[in-house]
C-alpha cells in the first residue's frame, strides 16, 4: 500500500498540476502529477513514466523517453484532468549503475535488452504496482493510458483497472534512438 507524504501546486510550462509525492513498499518517493479534478472520474488520461536520469534531466538521445514525458505532460495539461505517475525505477528497474554499464555493452553492439541480459539482469524488471494504488486511492473508475507497453496495459487491467483507451506515445526516433526503438518493438513488443 502507498502512504501520503506530501502535496503542493506546481505551476509547468505545461499548465497548472499539484504535485503528490507517496511512498510505497519500495521506500522510495514517487511523484504523482494531477491535473485538474481526477478524483472518482472516468476516462481520465493517466502516462505511468518510469525515471530516466540520462534522458529526462540530462536530454540523452539514446531513448525517447524525455521526449515521451514532455508529449504527455502537454497532453495532460492541454485536458480538463489528467495524472502523470512518475515511477522512481531507473533503467527499466534496474538502476543507474547498471544501466550505464548496460550503456557500455550498447556501446560494444548489445542492443538493450542482450546489455541487460549479459549482467544477469531481466530484460524488464519494472513493476506498477504503485501506479494501480493511485488509481485507487484517487478513486479513479476508468482510464485512457498513455503508452506504447503492452505490459502496462496487461499488468493494470490484471489488477482491476479499467483501460477504455489507449493513447499512443510516438515520438519520431533519431539516429541515436533508432536502434533501442526497434529492439524494443522487436523483442519487447512495444506498439511503435
Amino acid at each position: 500500500m502507498i502512504e501520503f507524504y506530501a502535496k503542493a501546486e506546481l505551476p509547468t510550462r505545461f499548465g497548472s498540476f499539484k504535485i503528490y509525492v507517496f511512498k510505497n513498499e519500495d521506500n522510495k518517493d514517487h511523484a504523482v502529477l494531477v491535473h485538474g479534478n481526477i478524483e472518482g472520474e472516468n476516462n481520465v488520461p493517466i502516462r505511468i513514466h518510469s525515471e530516466c536520469l540520462t534522458g529526462d534531466v540530462f536530454g540523452s538521445m539514446r531513448c525517447d523517453c524525455r521526449d515521451q514525458l514532455l508529449t504527455s505532460l502537454k497532453f495532460i495539461g492541454s485536458q480538463e484532468r489528467g495524472i502523470l505517475i512518475y515511477l522512481r525505477q531507473e533503467g527499466r528497474g534496474i538502476g543507474l549503475l547498471n544501466k550505464i554499464r548496460a550503456y557500455n555493452l550498447e556501446d560494444n553492439g548489445k542492443d538493450t535488452v542482450e546489455a541487460n541480459v549479459e549482467q544477469g539482469l531481466p530484460a524488464d524488471n519494472r513493476h506498477y504496482n504503485f501506479a494501480v494504488d493511485v488509481i485507487k486511492y484517487f478513486k479513479i473508475k476508468s482510464v485512457q493510458l498513455m503508452t506504447n507497453n503492452p505490459e502496462k496495459i496487461k499488468y493494470l487491467e490484471d489488477n482491476g483497472i479499467t483501460i477504455n483507451r489507449r493513447i499512443p506515445v510516438i515520438i519520431q526516433p533519431t539516429e541515436f534512438d533508432k536502434f533501442y526503438l526497434e529492439t524494443k518493438k522487436d523483442k519487447m513488443g512495444h506498439m511503435l
